[in-house]
């Protein structure tokens, strides 16, 4: 009974330490995406549109440590425009984003702190799943979710306020135009399917309650 009694207070006293040595908090965050679109073809020229993403973010850190992580649900839309001289489409992607990041975090009192990160992401497509163009002669398909990683830095103020900016790499292919033989009259023999990747710069500020 008394080694019952002194494993249960040894148990509680841990718990109780890990709490005092762990910071949680509760924030939103926001920001633009600037869509980094690569093709597999050289006969469309490419060109790159703002974004933006917004959510709720949960931060888990350990003031003596350093480390920790962060987890958000964020909605994320990103577009780029595929054209051939002057006829353009613009292509969009619209996911709901959960990131999850591994963080290290240098501080400065409790004034500041800087912070690097990196993890990867699941993104669930929430928009449009196919989209046709070209009067028909091609047509963009999304896959219905995308795995990508993060990469950054950032800055933390007073606890509370965040600035940062990363890379969100995809892995793997976003989607795939497929050109039927009708492109033909609109391209150089581009006909059969392009893969497609949207990774993204993005640079965002959280506030955390």
């Amino acid at each position: 009974m008394k080694k019952m009694i002194l494993w249960a207070l040894l148990a509680l006293g841990m718990s109780t330490s890990m709490q005092a040595q762990t910071d949680v908090s509760f924030g939103f965050k926001g920001g633009l995406n600037v869509t980094n679109f690569w093709l597999k073809n050289r006969v469309l020229k490419k060109e790159n549109q703002e974004g933006y993403f917004f959510g709720p973010t949960l931060r888990v850190a350990s003031p003596v440590t350093g480390w920790g992580f962060d987890i958000a649900a964020i909605y994320d839309q990103r577009q780029a425009k595929l054209y051939a001289e002057n006829d353009g489409i613009t292509l969009l992607q619209r996911q709901i984003a959960i990131p999850l990041n591994l963080r290290y975090e240098i501080g400065v009192a409790d004034a500041a702190a800087v912070f690097l990160f990196a993890g990867p992401q699941i993104g669930l497509n929430i928009g449009e799943k196919s989209k046709s163009f070209y009067d028909d002669a091609a047509n963009w398909r999304l896959k219905t979710s995308a795995f990508s990683v993060n990469m950054g830095f950032g800055v933390m103020l007073l606890k509370h306020f965040q600035v940062h900016a990363n890379y969100n790499v995809a892995c793997g292919k976003t989607g795939d135009v497929t050109f039927n033989s009708a492109a033909n009259s609109v391209f150089n023999d581009i006909s059969g399917k392009k893969k497609g990747r949207a990774s993204a710069w993005q640079v965002g500020m959280v506030y955390y309650f």
